[in-house]
């Protein structure tokens, strides 16, 4: 049986956008529209087999529409039914079956080109390259097919643009790096290179970068400078040979596009055809350069040729230009001013009984020098220069630029400050610091204070750069503060009651150096390092000769640690605790006080007692745990800024919490205003560091911050502690089903709330939501707000084990500490919860059968002491186990009789961590230590943890971490972060 053949005759005309507008007769009938797509489309699976493309009524026609990205692949490609034979109904269809398959193969081939008419109207086509290889044989030249196609040339012209962005650029990396590589291909012609529409397509394409030009030469403007023979500056047209660039041959143009001149005879068709659009071009970049109908025909005053290197050059090289400028002009150009202070000679050398006690705020003479160049001038000889109000010189055997507005930055800089005053101390280290600031950055004196440079009304990227030129006694100075290892050591004070190690030493020594400067100084050794004892000496050192004593303000918490610890190190130094109901105000305080060398209160007792304590010029004022003042706004790190002293020190193991604004708060007690304002160091750099990780700033405020830190850790190898090793490892735990059904509740509960909640309402809620779920993962009990357990309920076994069985943590904490008490270990144990903490001291103490300390902020100062004490007896008769808040217990105190720590509960702040880690893992420890974290399965603690270890500590970066960041979470990144994990 024989397949009758369906003969179809097919009729087709293009759009200006290039869509194929499509019909069919079948014995000369009109075959319907959905009969047709079916025949026609069988196959072609881009169009779902026909089914995606619109039928449109013209006329009495049912037309089906292919659009323009489907046109040359179908018609290159057709793969009709065999049994449907399909013939150009006319010439015109005819022709778009022959051309298709050519057109395609070169739009995925390469074969193409932006059309330049098209682009002067303002859009972005592809047209196919007339000579290319492949279309040689559809014979362009004499457009047999296209005059066929007449009007829809431009519609195939379409489809062509339309196959070459789908082939090539689809997707937007593709689009994007077109973008990169051919900007010029994107901007509106009025303001690019075809301005005015005079450029030869060939001319276009090799500015575009696309193609090049095929002429011999390419035409540049040329700019002659003044010499011996020629007095005036010189513009002119000239033709650069290819293939030899250093021959140039003048011509000259008219404003009608004549041209004259002496070239090559095989130059001259390239440059009839182009001339016309070269005069168009230059009268509309240069108008005034058009005189007496000859382009170039004057000389350039000198205003004229500034004018013309500073502006109109870069004009001319944005539309297309070649520009020939003095070789000089591109170093001279890049050639800023430069204004210098150079400081007197004696400025901060030491006075005749060796001591200069001047501190930032001190004044530094100084001369003004400006460069140019390698030339240098004094302020006589630069506003010489200035009179004469000229833009381009010859100064000293070569050109120089001066830009007016720098010389008027450099005209007002040096009239902001007065030479007669001078610079501080802190302008001149700050400027000094900074000499390597990032391009378009400017660098000043005043940091954000504005004391020296006034408002910052000029545009950051023509700032002059204000440097500084140290003397040799500055120079040395700095180079002391930041090589303390460098310093000639102190001998160590004969009342020391112990050996320091070596960089104990040092750090002592580095404190005294910069209290002979008046410089506040940040002794920010890792914990356990031994900041105390350093203190100590630098006490027995200095107190000897102070007539005033020193003032240690630290965490109630340590108060006691301090009175053991001096009356331990230093017998001989005269202590007053200034603490407590008793404690002694007006003539009575005096009275003690000019028989004592140092007093020590807490941060409440100082905010308290403020204008008590004002009232005392005190020779040194120490912060202990110097992140207490981090917050600069509360009252109480006002209170403590408020007090004289003729030396600060802060000591502390993170001088960065969670944000840079700590940092500043400590530096702004140390030496205030060194960092500017807060407002400013905000902007400047703790916004950019902690959103952007801008690795320049961060650079920029390590370089200033590290004079007046000394930090060293416990793995620096200058260090050799010979501690014994820290192992630190995570326990995980599965929820019970109890805690797990509660926890999916607590979770479904916010997620309903945050529907209609907003603003401080919101954060309230997530945070809440957040202590919930964290208690929640501690021990159910603690959620739902149950009575804790009493001891003698807890003597019943069966009682006890199915209390401590409703929690996974409780079950394993239990069990390890078992063990640990079995080996003859002791522990410590931090959780931020005061209900958790009892019932871990109550649970244990039962199961254990021995007795557990706890300790939290509210412990009386007598009932800390007496923990410490009874935990640390060296006779091994005192308790095993010691449960402390996070806050209370994280912070001052030596519990090394401890080898094991757990973390019951997170806080999410590796420093804070580590801190409370370091309480066990320091100095005078003699075993391995081991670190526990307990990490509750599928839950919140297990998702930032994640997020934790693929962050790097902020201490060490600069960079912060700290819940609030969980509140700003939209409430879909909520839900992924609190949900439970089903796999656990």
């Amino acid at each position: 049986m024989s397949i009758k053949l369906y003969e179809l005759t097919l009729f087709a005309i293009l759009t200006e956008s290039g869509d194929a507008l499509l019909w069919g007769l079948k014995d000369g009938a009109e075959v319907s529209g959905d009969t047709f797509r079916n025949l026609l489309f069988a196959w072609h699976e881009p169009s779902c087999y026909g089914t995606t493309l619109a039928l449109r009524q013209a006329g009495e026609l049912d037309v089906t529409v292919l659009p323009a990205e489907l046109v040359l692949p179908f018609f290159a490609e057709p793969n009709f039914m065999d049994i449907l034979h399909c013939k150009g109904g006319n010439e015109a269809t005819r022709a778009l079956i022959e051309a298709a398959p050519l057109l395609y193969k070169e739009a995925k081939a390469g074969g193409y080109l932006p059309s330049y008419s098209s682009f002067q109207d303002g859009r972005l086509q592809w047209t196919w390259e007339a000579r290319a290889e492949g279309l040689q044989e559809l014979d362009w030249e004499s457009l047999i097919h296209l005059d066929v196609l007449g009007e829809e040339l431009s519609g195939l012209r379409s489809a062509f643009s339309a196959a070459v962005y789908t082939e090539h650029y689809s997707d937007e990396a593709a689009l994007s790096a077109l973008r990169s590589d051919y900007p010029a291909l994107f901007k509106q012609p009025q303001a690019d290179i075809a301005s005015a529409h005079t450029l030869a397509e060939e001319e276009w394409l090799d500015v575009l970068g696309w193609k090049p030009d095929t002429a011999p030469f390419r035409p540049a403007l040329q700019l002659l400078e003044p010499d011996e023979e020629q007095y005036d500056w010189q513009l002119r047209l000239v033709l650069q040979d290819k293939s030899e660039g250093s021959i140039l041959v003048p011509m000259r143009l008219t404003a009608d596009g004549q041209a004259s001149g002496e070239w090559p005879s095989d130059w001259s068709p390239y440059i009839r055809e182009r001339a016309p659009g070269w005069a168009a071009r230059l009268a509309a970049a240069l108008p005034s350069r058009n005189r007496g109908g000859v382009f170039f025909a004057e000389p350039l005053t000198d205003d004229a040729a500034w004018r013309f290197l500073t502006a109109d050059s870069r004009q001319l090289l944005n539309d297309g230009w070649n520009v020939m400028l003095p070789g000089w002009w591109e170093a001279a150009s890049k050639r800023k001013p430069r204004l210098r202070a150079q400081v007197a000679p004696e400025a901060g050398g030491s006075g005749s009984n060796g001591k200069s006690l001047f501190g930032l705020g001190a004044l530094v003479d100084f001369d003004w020098r400006i460069a140019l160049g390698d030339t240098e001038l004094n302020e006589a000889e630069f506003a010489e220069l200035l009179s004469r109000k000229d833009k381009l010189i010859r100064f000293r055997g070569e050109w120089v630029y001066l830009d007016p507005a720098l010389l008027e930055q450099i005209r007002r800089l040096m009239e902001s400050v007065d030479p007669q005053e001078g610079l501080s101390l802190q302008d001149v280290l700050q400027l000094h610091l900074l000499n390597d600031l990032e391009p378009g950055k400017p660098s000043e004196p005043g940091l954000a204070t504005g004391k020296s440079t006034g408002e910052q009304t000029e545009e950051t990227e023509a700032r002059i750069k204000l440097e500084v030129e140290l003397n040799s006694h500055l120079l040395e100075l700095l180079r002391q503060m930041g090589q303390p290892s460098d310093l000639q050591e102190l001998a160590v004070p004969e009342g020391l009651r112990a050996e320091l190690r070596g960089y104990q030493r040092e750090g002592f020594t580095w404190l005294s150096f910069l209290r002979k400067f008046g410089l506040g100084a940040c002794l920010a050794d890792d914990m356990g390092l031994g900041k105390t004892i350093q203190f100590i000496t630098y006490l027995l050192h200095h107190q000897a000769e102070s007539a005033s004593p020193a003032l240690l303000i630290c965490p109630t918490s340590v108060l006691g640690n301090w009175q053991k610890e001096l009356a331990r190190f230093a017998p001989d130094l005269k202590v007053w605790l200034h603490y407590g109901k008793g404690r002694l105000h007006g003539d009575a305080l005096s009275a003690v006080l000019s028989d004592t060398d140092i007093v020590i209160t807490s941060y409440a007792t100082a905010l308290l007692d403020q204008e008590t304590l004002q009232e005392t010029l005190w020779s040194s004022l120490c912060l202990d745990e110097a992140q207490n003042i981090k917050n600069a706004q509360n009252k109480q790190s006002i209170a403590v800024r408020s007090l004289k002293s003729r030396h600060r020190i802060a000591m502390t193991g993170t001088p960065i919490e969670n944000r840079l604004s700590e940092l500043w708060s400590i530096y702004d007690f140390l030496n205030p205003g060194y960092l500017g304002t807060q407002r400013g160091f905000q902007h400047r750099f703790a916004i950019p560091i902690e959103k952007h990780q801008d690795q320049v700033l961060t650079s920029q405020l390590q370089k200033l911050i590290k004079p007046f830190m000394l930090r060293r850790k416990k793995n620096d190898p200058a260090i050799q502690l010979d501690l014994p090793e820290k192992q630190e490892m995570k326990v995980y735990m599965n929820l019970t089903s109890e805690q797990g059904a509660l926890y999916e509740q607590v979770v479904k509960d916010l997620m309903e709330k945050m529907k209609n909640l907003e603003g401080m309402e919101r954060k309230g809620a997530i945070l809440a939501v957040l202590t919930q779920l964290k208690q929640l993962c501690n021990h159910p009990a603690l959620l739902m707000k149950e009575a804790l357990p009493s001891a003698e309920m807890l003597l019943h076994e069966e009682y006890r084990e199915a209390f401590i069985t409703r929690s996974a943590k409780l079950e394993r904490i239990v069990a390890m500490v078992s063990e640990l008490r079995e080996a003859g270990d002791s522990c410590l144990i931090f959780t931020q919860y005061i209900g958790m903490g009892r019932m871990l001291a109550d649970v244990l103490g039962v199961q254990q059968g021995e007795p557990v300390l706890y300790l939290n902020g509210s412990t009386p100062k007598v009932e800390r002491d007496r923990m410490i004490e009874a935990f640390q007896a060296t006779d091994g008769t005192g308790p095993g186990i010691f449960i402390l808040s996070l806050k209370a217990g994280g912070v001052g105190l030596n519990l090394t009789a401890a080898n094991h720590v757990f973390h019951y509960d997170r806080w999410w702040n590796p420093a804070v961590e580590n801190q409370a880690t370091d309480r066990a893992y320091r100095m005078g420890q003699k075993r391995n230590v081991q670190v526990h974290k307990f990490i509750s399965l599928g839950t919140l603690e297990e998702k930032i943890d994640e997020m934790l270890e693929s962050k790097m500590s902020l201490s060490d970066n600069v960079i912060s971490t700290s819940e609030s960041w969980i509140t700003e979470l939209s409430n879909e990144g909520l839900r992924d972060l609190f949900a439970l994990r089903q796999a656990w």
